[in-house]
C-alpha cells in the first residue's frame, strides 16, 4: 500500500497521507513521497494547486513516527529531491499554492505541514498542537516560528506546555481558515484550490512569494518585487487578462 496516494482534480492535484494505522505518522518513505509530489507538483504546468490531506476521519498526522524514531530509522533516509522537496513545503517555499485540508487532528510534525500550507481548511473536530517538550523535543520543522504566525505568549504556551488548541480557538488565531464539519473537509478544500488555481499562474506564484516574505524578510521582498513586476505585469498572461475582461470571457491562461 502506497504511504502517499495521490489523484489529479482537473488543475488540482490531491496528495492523500496514507498511513491510518499509524495515525498517518511521518517516517522516511512518507516524508520522501510528499516531497517527491511537491517537487512534481512544481514542474508541470498544468497543476496550479495542490491539496494536501490525509486518509481517516480523525486524525490528519501525528507527526513523527516515533516508533520507527526510536528504532534508529532516519527521517532524511529518503531521496535528495524528496528531502528538498519536504523542506520546501515547510519553509513555504514552493511556487504552487498548496491547501491544507485537516480531516482530523494535526500535532507536532504534522502541524508543521499544515503551517507550510498556504490556505488551511480544517474539520471542527480537529485540534493542533506542539507535544514535543513532552517527549524531551522540540519542534524543529519549523514550529518555533509560530510566533510570527500567532501572540508571542500564546505560541510559548503551546510550546511550552505541549497542550493541543480546538479548531475554533485555530481559527480565531488565524492558524486556520475555515472550519467545516468533518465530511466538507475535502470538498472545501478543493473548492477553494479551484478558486486559487482559475488565477494567473505567474501572479500567483509571485504573490505567495512576496507576501511570505514581507513577514519573514521585508528587504528581501521590496527587491523581489521590482523584479517580479517587470516579470509578471509584461507577461502574455496579463495581456491575455486585460483582453478577457475587455471581451467578457474566461481568461485562457499559458503560464508565461
Amino acid at each position: 500500500m502506497s504511504e502517499l496516494v495521490t489523484q489529479r482534480l482537473g488543475a488540482v492535484l490531491i496528495a492523500r497521507l496514507n498511513r491510518p494505522e499509524a495515525r498517518n505518522a511521518l517516517n522516511g518513505t512518507l516524508i520522501d513521497g510528499i516531497g517527491r509530489a511537491m517537487t512534481e507538483a512544481e514542474s508541470d504546468p498544468d497543476i496550479r494547486a495542490v491539496v494536501l490531506t490525509a486518509s481517516g476521519d480523525r486524525v490528519f498526522c501525528a507527526g513523527m513516527d516515533l516508533r520507527a524514531f526510536g528504532g534508529g530509522e532516519s527521517v532524511e533516509a529518503g531521496s535528495a529531491e524528496g528531502t528538498a522537496g519536504f523542506a520546501r513545503l515547510l519553509d513555504g517555499t514552493l511556487t504552487v499554492p498548496v491547501i491544507g485540508a485537516a480531516n482530523g487532528t494535526a500535532v507536532g510534525g504534522g502541524f508543521e505541514l499544515l503551517l507550510g500550507c498556504d490556505v488551511v481548511v480544517a474539520a471542527e473536530t480537529a485540534r493542533f498542537g506542539f507535544p514535543e517538550v513532552k517527549r524531551a523535543l522540540f519542534p524543529a520543522g519549523g514550529g518555533t516560528w509560530l510566533g510570527t504566525r500567532i501572540p508571542l505568549a500564546v505560541a510559548l504556551e503551546m510550546m511550552l506546555t505541549g497542550d493541543p488548541i480546538d479548531a475554533a480557538r485555530a481559527h480565531h488565531l488565524g492558524l486556520v481558515n475555515a472550519v467545516v464539519p468533518p465530511d466538507q473537509v475535502l470538498e472545501a478544500a478543493v473548492a477553494l484550490a479551484d478558486r486559487i488555481a482559475a488565477n494567473g499562474p505567474l501572479a500567483v506564484a509571485a504573490i505567495k512569494e512576496l507576501v511570505r516574505l514581507a513577514v519573514t524578510d521585508p528587504a528581501r521582498a521590496a527587491e523581489r518585487k521590482q523584479r517580479l513586476q517587470v516579470t509578471v505585469f509584461g507577461s502574455e498572461d496579463a495581456k491575455e487578462g486585460a483582453a478577457a475582461f475587455v471581451e467578457k470571457r474566461e481568461p485562457v491562461w499559458k503560464g508565461r
